[in-house]
């Protein structure tokens, strides 16, 4: 009998349709090539793997700024909604200077003050040329660079920027949640 490595049984699964590529990866789309560490951990999240198919709602947020307090309303959006295929991503920044030096300072924020669950990623640069990979993606499909902290991008599960809302748009009770109802509805549709 002869020994056959795993990589090339692997192969000829493949190959002959027995096996296949994992849904999510099926699913990704450019905008989700993306992997980002988790707020104050060293947790790598691959967004392909977390958030194929699903219907995001992306913030930039800041810690020590005025429309901090939406913390809490998102986080209300994505408890009434992560069961239909919400996912809340919230992308630290300090570029417009009103974030915490320490990622611990900025965790006991969102996490102890505000009870946030949803998923919170290390502080990084947002607009400009510094701006992360999936923020430049969002900006060029958007054409619309965040203003002020706590700027909304509404993306359709299959990558698409639907929609752009300001730092003044309350995540409840408002244009924004209406979006996003109707979206799951039409992304749900659409698998």
């Amino acid at each position: 009998m002869k020994f056959y490595t795993k990589s090339l049984i692997t192969s000829c699964l493949f190959i002959f349709g027995l096996t296949s590529t994992p849904i999510w990866a099926q699913q990704c789309n450019d905008l989700l090539n993306y992997s980002a560490t988790k707020l104050h951990t060293t947790k790598a999240i691959d967004f392909c793997q977390a958030f194929a198919g699903k219907t995001l709602l992306v913030v930039n947020t800041a810690s020590k700024c005025g429309f901090t307090p939406q913390f809490k309303e998102l986080e209300a959006l994505y408890q009434k909604y992560k069961a239909q295929g919400l996912e809340v991503v919230g992308f630290p920044s300090d570029d417009f200077f009103q974030e915490h030096d320490d990622a611990e300072e900025t965790a006991e924020v969102c996490y102890i003050n505000y009870g946030v669950t949803f998923t919170m990623l290390n502080t990084s640069p947002v607009r400009g040329s510094d701006a992360n990979a999936f923020y430049k993606k969002l900006i060029s499909q958007s054409d619309t660079s965040p203003k002020w902290n706590f700027y909304k991008y509404l993306v359709s599960a299959n990558g698409k920027v639907i929609d752009v809302y300001s730092s003044k748009t309350k995540p409840m009770n408002s244009e924004l949640e209406k979006d996003i109802q109707s979206l799951l509805v039409q992304d749900k549709t659409a698998q």
